[in-house]
């Protein structure tokens, strides 16, 4: 446990983060609804409490030292982990809450449909998610399980398969006059890419047993901004079943060539190993293996 006298009041940690983002005691007296001198008294109290000059004064003017702006980098990390956990006391005060980092796609495709039943089995739990494209490390982040794409390439997790994926290629119905009879044919059209499945294309290809290697193209982050751009004609897009369906259905996108093919890779959750669970997830974890034993 660190030592109290290491632990500096909310108040003058805000004033030193304010000052540096602001760039002058006035601005962030006015943001804290506080004066020039109050700003300046909370300032030394915390240079007294350290035993380490933070501000540089020029008559009236304060200067956070580089020391200073180093510091404000962990005490503005430590203020924002604060603000969000207290905005998620407020929004379940009875406790429980679970952080999952979603791959945006399949996140809404595959678990939005389901989170309903989960919530309503365990309404105490409050389900927070946020988007995260590629691994990341648990022990910076506050999240207590992700979903992932891929292999088992994720050091320091444990895995549990969800899903599979089948993908098949699509366009706007004018980009082609007639279906191409051979997969190396779509080849003489733009080929759509997404950033974290940079060998999409060519593992499609081989599935046909057509060799297409160093294959280039537009690039995108998300398979729903990827697909919006084979809606407007900018070529073929590599899309999952699900989602190339919906674009099919409503008679925006069409079939490209074949029919979907198993994608190289499963949709894991996965959560580190070497921190142990917390209830809340713990349910959740149990839950999602119902799903899954169901859906068998």
């Amino acid at each position: 446990m660190t030592p109290r006298r290491f632990l500096p009041s909310i108040s003058s940690l805000l004033a030193l983060e304010a000052v540096d983002r602001l760039g002058s005691a006035t601005a962030a007296a006015k943001e804290l609804s506080l004066t020039h001198s109050a700003v300046s008294r909370q300032l030394k109290v915390l240079e007294g409490q350290l035993g380490v000059q933070l501000i540089s004064r020029d008559g009236i003017r304060l200067r956070p030292t580089p020391a200073a702006r180093e510091y404000c980098q962990s005490v503005r990390s430590c203020l924002q982990d604060l603000s969000r956990s207290s905005l998620k006391l407020k929004a379940n005060p009875a406790g429980g809450s679970l952080n999952l980092a979603i791959l945006p796609t399949f996140g809404m495709h595959w678990l939005a449909p389901r989170l309903r039943d989960f919530t309503e089995r365990c309404p105490d739990i409050t389900v927070n998610l946020s988007t995260r494209l590629a691994p990341f490390d648990f022990a910076q982040e506050s999240f207590d399980a992700a979903l992932h794409f891929g292999d088992r390439d994720w050091q320091g997790v444990t895995y549990l398969p969800v899903s599979r994926e089948h993908v098949v290629p699509v366009c706007a119905p004018s980009l082609i006059d007639s279906p191409p009879t051979a997969p190396g044919e779509l080849l003489q059209l733009p080929l759509l890419h997404l950033e974290s499945r940079p060998r999409a294309w060519e593992d499609w290809f081989e599935s046909y047993d057509h060799v297409a290697e160093g294959l280039h193209g537009m690039l995108f982050d998300q398979y729903s901004t990827m697909a919006q751009a084979a809606v407007h004609e900018m070529g073929v897009a590599l899309l999952p079943s699900y989602l190339a369906q919906e674009e099919i259905e409503k008679g925006r996108l069409v079939k490209a060539f074949g029919e979907p093919v198993p994608a190289k890779g499963k949709y894991y959750l996965v959560w580190p190993t070497a921190r142990p669970k917390r209830p809340s997830f713990e349910k959740f974890s149990s839950w999602i293996e119902t799903v899954l034993e169901l859906s068998d």
